[in-house]
């Protein structure tokens, strides 16, 4: 199996409280769920969806940025949000084939936010499933290459006169719906998918955090 964190040899000595709540966190997380942001440009947007993944149970994120004036704004960034990055792995990626591989690699299903013929409503999708959600950047949304590793496209439906969401704000509301899907179906209690070795596996890592 796959680790998911590196090992740490000295573990920390926590608070009857603080490891409780760590604890807590962890049997919440959801291993097949995850979100994908093709050249997102603002940090900002990375950082606000970072706090939803947190909230939602992601474990981790991915991003892909294949030019460096998108990299170079991501690690200006991560100077002043590397507290809301500390729970979730962020997973950093420079091609679409690398970034794709790697998200095909561990999850089994790929929608992405794009309008068109065949595109479904958000709240069509079974996000109980093992899924990937991909986002697009802020000015020209999705990029074609991104697509091209999509299984189906997705939309969120709105009826006022502006034509499309904030990247952040479309993150939340997707991964909600998840939410809300997996609670309903349990996923965050008696149906947990996160196995007695991968909670011990976080525990090691989140202690010393």
């Amino acid at each position: 199996m796959q680790k998911l964190f590196t090992r740490i040899p000295h573990m920390k000595i926590l608070s009857p409280t603080r490891e409780a709540k760590i604890k807590n966190a962890i049997a919440y997380k959801q291993p097949n769920l995850t979100v994908v942001f093709d050249n997102v440009t603002d940090p900002h947007n990375i950082f606000a969806a970072i706090c939803t993944a947190d909230a939602v149970g992601l474990i981790e994120i991915y991003t892909v940025n294949t030019g460096a004036q998108f990299t170079k704004k991501l690690k200006q960034g991560k100077r002043s949000g590397s507290g809301s990055k500390k729970w979730i792995v962020w997973n950093e990626f420079s091609d679409y084939e690398s970034c794709f591989k790697a998200v095909r690699a561990k999850y089994k299903t790929i929608y992405g936010t794009a309008l068109g013929e065949a595109s479904q409503d958000l709240y069509s999708l079974d996000l109980t499933q093992s899924v990937a959600l991909v986002f697009g950047n802020e000015q020209h949304g999705i990029s074609k290459e991104a697509l091209q590793y999509c299984d189906g496209h997705f939309i969120i439906l709105q009826g006022g006169m502006i034509e499309s969401l904030n990247i952040s704000v479309a993150c939340a509301v997707s991964l909600y719906e998840a939410y809300r899907q997996r609670k309903n179906a349990g996923m965050y209690d008696e149906k947990s998918l996160m196995t007695e070795e991968m909670r011990n596996e976080m525990m090691e890592t989140w202690r010393n955090l």
